[in-house]
């Protein structure tokens, strides 16, 4: 049991590869001398493929690309120079603003891509579980991390295999099963190409297999960030007590300093980013204390998966003074007591007239939709939770991962005959996590938890944020798990919140049932590649 290999290059590979990438063995690298197309085309084909970046580059861009311009350090030091006077002489942050860089970071656990993709300054595309089997075994081995500080405890390192590896196995071995469980379920439409059904009925048996697979799993994620979101991470990551992070945390130095070195100087001074990363560690470790004291012997209650926890009654009002701010020549507490005195018609037409027509659910209303809030807890499996907690523009905290919560089994596992396999899974997932957390290793228990398993956090959003998760997640190619999460919070918001207006204002928000979920979106696929096609010739 180990990591899987590194992927190699053969010498013609490498000398094709080296223009393009700051290192050709780590599974940490930036993207350089790419025009910023071909690196967002570059990250977006990553997410939905299970080949490294590398490799997608040298079979299906490097030929499209042309070579790069001989480049030199010729006016680096000159900046560097300029950008360290005006740092030391205005302490002008901002400038860290205006320089970014596309890196790579592969082979990180799917708890470690929590950890990357906290931070709300930068843009992340990450591999997907509904469109990438992980049925691959690089060098004999699954896909996943192994914690180095397993290396202390032989015994639990070697059941720690054992039982990710039976997890894998089963996930391998149900896939053909669901699939033919799918394809038998919801034949072939007369009419519907091959290749939009095949597409669909594996997203859908992927979909329902996910939860097999284990926090440990392996993924690969491309960050698109400027020097300031890059440092706000690193400091962030070098205050994490687990290995891979702090591992990670290294590499992206390294990688990073490549190419923006004068926006990262800071990071590892002692006496700047050392002192911050000490902060944000010692704040934690106390704030985990005082809670261990503190809440020992409260247990948590039961909740529905979707909690309204806090709102505010008077928020529509709210929402149309602010609308009316924009427009008006009066001030803003002027314009509240306004809106208090009109009629529920009469703030009705105001918030129809403020966000109009709405064709599609591009069409955002404006920031007066940022005047009230929402605070929901949600109880979810991890799957629908790696999805939701990308999610940038709101405020989203996680628990630490755990079996303790219980699990989800999607219906159609009880319906294939494989729920024995799905619950023994699930068992030894939680037997081997009691164990890490029994022998004072509960830092890394999280990673041997199955994705099927529920985790508890929160998400705080404006209307303006509300509308726009609730309606992107509830479209009908959307996972099922978190479309009905969203779906809840769109009616909690009406009927809780007392919000109606604002709940109709997210007009593109989507109850409906949906079997096949990638079905419309595949067919829209198929559309779009026989247009750019062209019609045929002859």
């Amino acid at each position: 049991m180990g990591e899987p290999p590194a992927e190699t290059f053969s010498p013609d590979e490498r000398r094709a590869l080296a223009p393009y990438f700051t290192n050709l063995d780590g599974p940490v690298f930036a993207l350089v001398n790419l025009p910023e197309v071909v690196k967002g085309a570059l990250f977006a084909r990553y997410s939905r493929s299970a080949k490294s970046l590398r490799r997608l580059f040298l079979e299906e861009f490097l030929d499209k690309v042309e070579p790069p311009a001989a480049t030199g350090t010729v006016g680096v030091r000159r900046a560097e120079e300029l950008y360290e006077r005006v740092f030391n002489e205005y302490g002008d942050d901002s400038v860290a603003q205006l320089g970014g860089v596309h890196l790579a970071c592969e082979r990180a656990s799917n708890i470690l891509t929590k950890v990357l993709e906290w931070g709300r300054l930068a843009a992340y595309l990450e591999q997907s579980t509904r469109y990438v089997p992980y049925t691959d075994r690089a060098g004999g081995l699954w896909r996943y991390h192994v914690p180095a500080e397993l290396g202390a405890a032989p015994p639990l390192r070697a059941r720690y295999g054992e039982v990710l590896d039976r997890a894998f196995e089963t996930y391998a071995g149900l896939l053909e099963r669901m699939r033919a469980h799918f394809s038998q379920k919801y034949p072939q439409a007369p009419g519907e190409s091959d290749g939009v059904y095949r597409m669909t009925i594996r997203a859908k048996a992927l979909d329902t297999l996910r939860g097999l697979l284990p926090a440990a799993t392996q993924s690969n994620v491309g960050i698109y960030g400027t020097g300031q979101a890059y440092e706000a991470l690193l400091l962030r990551m070098r205050a994490e007590p687990l290995s891979e992070v702090c591992t990670y945390a290294d590499l992206m130095l390294t990688e990073l300093r490549k190419v923006i070195p004068a926006f990262l100087k800071r990071v590892d001074r002692p006496d700047r980013g050392g002192v911050w990363s000490h902060y944000l560690a010692q704040t934690r470790e106390a704030t985990e204390a005082v809670a261990k004291k503190l809440l020992s012997g409260v247990t948590p209650e039961a909740r529905a998966e979707v909690t309204l926890t806090d709102c505010d009654p008077e928020g529509e009002v709210k929402v149309v003074a602010a609308a009316l701010y924009a427009v008006s020549g009066l001030p803003d507490d002027q314009l509240l007591a306004a809106a208090r005195r009109m009629s529920v018609e009469e703030r009705a037409a105001v918030l129809k007239a403020y966000v109009g027509a709405r064709a599609n659910r591009r069409h955002k209303p404006g920031r007066a939709f940022e005047r009230t809030s929402y605070r929901f807890d949600v109880l979810a499996d991890y799957g629908a939770f790696r999805d939701l907690q990308r999610h940038r523009l709101l405020t989203l905290e996680w628990q630490p991962l755990s079996p303790r919560h219980g699990y989800v089994m999607p219906e159609a596992i009880e319906e294939a005959g494989v729920a024995a396999d799905w619950r023994r899974v699930m068992d030894d997932s939680a037997d081997l996590y009691e164990a890490l957390s029994g022998e004072g290793l509960g830092l890394v228990a999280p990673y041997a938890v199955a994705m099927a398993y529920r985790v508890r956090f929160y998400m705080h959003l404006n209307a303006r944020e509300a509308m726009h998760v609730i309606e992107l997640r509830t479209t009908p190619q959307g996972h099922p798990a978190y479309r009905r999460i969203c779906q809840a919070m769109h009616r909690l918001i009406a009927a809780e919140a007392g919000h109606r207006a604002i709940a109709e204002a997210m007009l593109h928000a989507d109850h409906s049932a949906v079997e096949l979920e990638r079905l419309e979106a595949e067919r829209a696929a198929e559309r779009r590649r026989r247009a750019a096609d062209g019609p045929p010739s002859g």
